[in-house]
């Protein structure tokens, strides 16, 4: 549990923080509640599809206690004291008015809380990773506490619900200074045994760490936890056959450290179990051995299982009914190696499908024009691309594409490769009358009627383009290479041969480590910044007519496609923390490195502001330079970014990253005020469920309110 102090006559904490910093971490209220509208696509769906579809949902919010868990100590009883006391009255917040003694302003400031936490699956925000506290006053919770359903539940989570005493651990990241629950009980690690034990892994081939966390003991011996059903699988389900090893490498060293199956492993039943029943209504063979080595990999805790469903997953092409499963991310541990669980179930939507298969059949020449050699690119394999629509998506937030699955053992294979899937029904949802910071008047009418498009074809571009290009060179297996290693290739940044590669056993994700997730998804918007200047890349999504046409239909789609990603690298200031020196969002990090590369040509973009607050803060953009002045700078940082990730550079890479999203003063003391003053409240998603009622599937829907959101999850009682 976090370090907090309490008051003994009613429990809360009573820490004192800079009322302009504790601002930041109040929940947003309203929050911006939001349907996820599936109804006439999975109506569309026949009888088997719906019923694969019901069990696969399950299987997904299944784990929403495991999400939960590598949050924070205190989300999973937080859960279970919201839930319970929604179901203590029934969902008539009148009635827990009136027994609590809290007026209308009150409990909206409960309800506002409740809705952001559950669309978070936790107490720290999916996107950006601060905590989000309360504004309802600490007493008027201990009155919800005394709820006798309620109350075993609130006495486990009170301490923790406000700020805590150190605002570091208001942050996700490593120990101690930070908060994680990747290294649970585990107050004494360090960020360097957390290192040595991850290359320990990484050297032992079979071990995969995604499923896993780490615990160290008061002995200093450390337990690998394993996510499984069976706290005991037989050998021949295993990975591999040892179960302990003495550390010879320091800071561990003559440290022992012993796999631990079993963790998480209720909810890891639940979900074999629902994938089996999955299982018998799947469309073909790939469906079914996909299923039946998830069952596998959630029953005995074997990687190499979730492996190979993944194999069968990209082999299944055009599906009807499309998902994915398992500890995929791994965004927020710190070390960047160990995943967040994540499941979805959706329908395609097969006329936005259309487009991204025109997407698909021009990548291999639209990847040609990216600014490195071809000895930097891998052979393209033809993925699937489809626009789906999400029926479910389980996790601690929901993205708007997605570019899976991501081992290099199977993303590099010609035998394998990956898929891309573009969110329809998320990018379209809408909180009416959302704000628009940072973006000038003039600008408005375009950016609004654009802006939408502008990032469905940025979201294609970087999920086909961006994560599916560039080759990493590699020594696969001792004196193996998958390039000419006595004609190395030539550095286009150096001019002279490339010295360095990936050598046997490692992966890009274990060399850049935490730093890993942010520089691969700046990576990938910078392929969609260098490519979406192509007008025949815009006519393929529909605008256009392949022609250069400035300010016509095609032409405003890339001015806002700019505009939005500027706009974006402003806003990314609210997920950086000033006092840790420390980002808390991959895709914002990423993001603000692109505005720097912007702002590096003052010709084609530069901010504004009258207001010494910065309050009038504004971003000029000029469209007319996007093709000579913003396209070249993007390209030429993408080509350094492409390099020393194709050679496991990871000191160049470091270099480059790190100092373009390094925050001067300026952008810490007055842009990001600006920004946080500005910022809109995040979209937080209503799901529908689904239930067997005889021989039917029904699909249930609720309303657009915290109180509909908290209904939905109080519906799936198996969680």
């Amino acid at each position: 549990m976090q370090d907090v102090a309490t008051n003994s006559s009613i429990n809360h904490i009573k820490v004192i923080m800079d009322p302009s910093k504790k601002k930041q971490y109040l929940a947003d209220s309203p929050p911006s509640v939001v349907p996820l509208q599936i109804k006439p696509h999975f109506e569309a769906l026949g009888k088997t599809e719906q019923l694969y579809s019901h069990y696969i949902s399950k299987a997904c919010f299944a784990g929403t206690r495991v999400v939960l868990r590598q949050v924070s100590p205190e989300s999973e009883p937080l859960y279970d004291f919201i839930i319970s006391l929604h179901k203590h009255c029934n969902g008539d917040y009148s009635k827990l008015k009136s027994k609590t003694g809290l007026n209308d302003e009150e409990m909206n400031q409960w309800l506002h809380y409740a809705a952001q936490f559950l669309g978070n699956a936790g107490n720290y925000k999916s996107f950006g990773d601060s905590k989000f506290i309360p504004r309802l006053a600490p007493e008027k919770i201990a009155a919800l506490g005394k709820v006798s359903d309620a109350s075993k539940h609130y006495e486990m989570c009170k301490d923790a619900l406000y700020e805590t005493k150190v605002e570091d651990l208001m942050h996700l990241g490593y120990p101690p200074q930070h908060l994680t629950t990747y290294y649970p009980e585990s107050p004494e690690i360090t960020k360097e045994e957390i290192a040595a034990i991850a290359d320990f892994v990484k050297e032992n081939g079979n071990i995969l760490p995604e499923n896993t966390r780490l615990k160290k003991l008061s002995s200093g011996d450390f337990e690998l936890l394993i996510a499984s059903a069976q706290t005991n699988p037989a050998k021949s389900d295993r990975d591999v056959s040892e179960s302990s090893w003495t550390l010879d490498v320091e800071p561990v060293k003559g440290k022992k450290i012993s796999l631990v199956y079993g963790d998480h492993a209720k909810e890891m039943e639940k979900i074999a179990s629902f994938l089996a029943e999955a299982k018998k209504h799947s469309a073909n063979e790939y469906q079914s051995d996909m299923h039946s080595e998830y069952v596998k990999s959630f029953k005995t805790g074997s990687m190499t299982a979730h492996v190979q469903s993944q194999r069968h997953w990209i082999k299944d092409k055009g599906p009807d009914v499309e998902s994915n499963i398992g500890f995929i991310e791994t965004y927020r541990d710190p070390h960047g190696i160990r995943g967040e669980w994540e499941g979805f179930v959706s329908m395609v939507n097969k006329e936005r499908t259309k487009a991204f298969a025109h997407l698909v059949a021009e990548a291999p020449k639209n990847i040609k024009k990216l600014p490195w050699p071809a000895e930097f690119e891998k052979t393209f394999v033809a993925p699937d691309f489809t626009a789906l629509e999400v029926l479910t998506f389980a996790g601690s937030g929901i993205p708007a594409g997605i570019n899976i699955p991501n081992y290099d053992s199977v993303r590099q294979d010609p035998d394998g490769g990956f898929k891309n899937v573009s969110l329809s029904n998320v990018l379209s949802a809408k909180a009416p009358n959302e704000k628009v910071p940072f973006i000038k008047d003039e600008d408005m009418e375009v950016y609004k009627k654009y802006a939408d498009a502008a990032f469905e074809v940025q979201v294609g571009l970087h999920e086909l383009l961006g994560h599916g290009c560039g080759k990493i060179l590699q020594e696969t297996e001792p004196g193996k290479f998958n390039f000419d290693h006595k004609n190395p290739p030539i550095s286009p940044i150096t001019q002279k041969p490339v010295t360095s590669y990936y050598k046997p056993g490692e992966t890009w994700g274990s060399v850049f480590g935490g730093m890993g997730p942010s520089y691969e998804e700046c990576r990938a918007e910078c392929v969609a910044m260098a490519l979406c200047p192509d007008y025949s890349i815009l006519q393929i999504f529909g605008f256009g007519n392949g022609q250069e046409d400035l300010h016509g239909e095609a032409g405003n789609v890339l001015y806002a496609a700019y505009l939005s990603m500027a706009r974006a690298g402003v806003a990314a200031l609210q997920f950086y923390n000033v006092d840790a020196k420390k980002w808390g969002q991959a895709h914002m990090q990423a993001r603000h490195a692109i505005l720097k590369v912007f702002l590096s040509e003052p010709e084609f973009c530069k901010l504004e502001y009258t207001k010494d607050d910065l309050s009038d803060l504004t971003i000029k953009l000029d469209r007319t330079k996007i093709a000579t002045h913003g396209r070249p700078a993007v390209e030429k940082f993408l080509q350094k970014l492409q390099v020393y990730k194709a050679t496991a550079d990871l000191k160049a890479g470091k270099e480059l990253y790190e100092g373009i999203t390094s925050v001067d003063e300026w952008f810490a003391t007055k842009v990001r005020p600006a920004v946080l003053a500005a910022a809109p409240p995040r979209k937080v998603f209503v799901q529908a469920n689904t239930s067997i009622d005889g021989d039917k599937v029904v699909l249930k829907e609720y309303s657009a309110t915290p109180e509909g959101l908290i209904q939905s999850y109080a519906d799936r009682d198996y969680i």
